[in-house]
């Protein structure tokens, strides 16, 4: 395998959802992610895929219930939310809320100097998306040295 062809990131957040192949499609349209691989699973379902933003990855897959891999759809809350880097804080907001996407934290400047705005998508993810990169306040302000 040609290693010029492996994401420079190093964490992968895995998504389950009741209907995959309908978020897929979603999460393209929505949220500006780029299809790269998609495997299809039994009964119509999706066994893994892979969908990129910017260097990022994410792996989209149909719920296993047997796995304990369950879509946030039928959970009373979540545990997780997934934060994305744009460049266009306000313009991808309005993109992704004419596409469907719940509004949960209206776009707003944030204390720490970043703007963003968080979303749930059609089956319950929460997604944060702004221009905020972290390590930028790992010196000095909170970071290693609040640790010490």
């Amino acid at each position: 395998m040609n290693d010029s062809h492996f994401s420079p990131a190093t964490i992968y957040p895995s998504l389950s959802y009741d209907d995959a192949v309908a978020a897929i499609e979603w999460l393209c349209n929505a949220f500006g992610f780029e299809k790269r691989l998609v495997v299809p699973g039994p009964d119509g379902g999706v066994l893994h895929s892979e969908l990129s933003f910017g260097p990022g990855v994410i792996m989209v897959s149909s719920a296993r219930p047997d796995s304990g891999r369950l879509s946030p759809r039928g959970l009373a809350g979540v545990n997780q939310a997934l934060s994305v880097h744009v460049d266009d804080p306000d313009a991808h907001c309005a993109h992704a809320l004419a596409a469907g996407a719940k509004l949960m934290q209206p776009l707003r400047d944030e204390e720490f100097g970043a703007r963003g705005y968080g979303v749930q998508d059609i089956e319950g993810h929460h997604w944060y998306f702004g221009d905020y990169r972290p390590g930028a306040y790992w010196d000095g302000f909170g970071g290693a040295e609040a640790d010490s």
